[in-house]
């Protein structure tokens, strides 16, 4: 008989399983990222894919800016919860927004 360890019946009885961290896709096509607004949590991976021929970046001003090459994906763990908004340094007219909780 194995051995059973009493916090993992609690935690499982009460619904406490930590939730698994997502990778939430974010498209790029014809200077829009898709979907605009995203909800995220501390832990999620966003990953932009780039359909257009040409690079983007997902930049936030202050922040972290990640390069998109053309025709590629390039990703970014969220590390710290609260309202993100980014926008591409090539193009600024092209905006985005996180909301990241804990």
């Amino acid at each position: 008989m194995s051995k059973r360890h009493p916090w993992i019946a609690l935690t499982l009885a009460f619904g406490m399983v930590p939730a698994q961290a997502e990778t939430i896709q974010v498209s790029i096509d014809k200077l829009v990222f898709s979907p605009a607004i995203v909800e995220a949590k501390v832990g999620d991976t966003i990953e932009w894919v780039n359909k257009d021929m040409f690079a983007h970046t997902a930049t936030v001003k202050g922040g972290w800016e990640v390069m998109i090459p053309p025709k590629k994906s390039a990703s970014l763990t969220l590390k710290a919860a609260g309202p993100v908004d980014y926008f591409c340094r090539f193009h600024p007219n092209m905006k985005g927004h996180v909301d990241v909780a804990p």
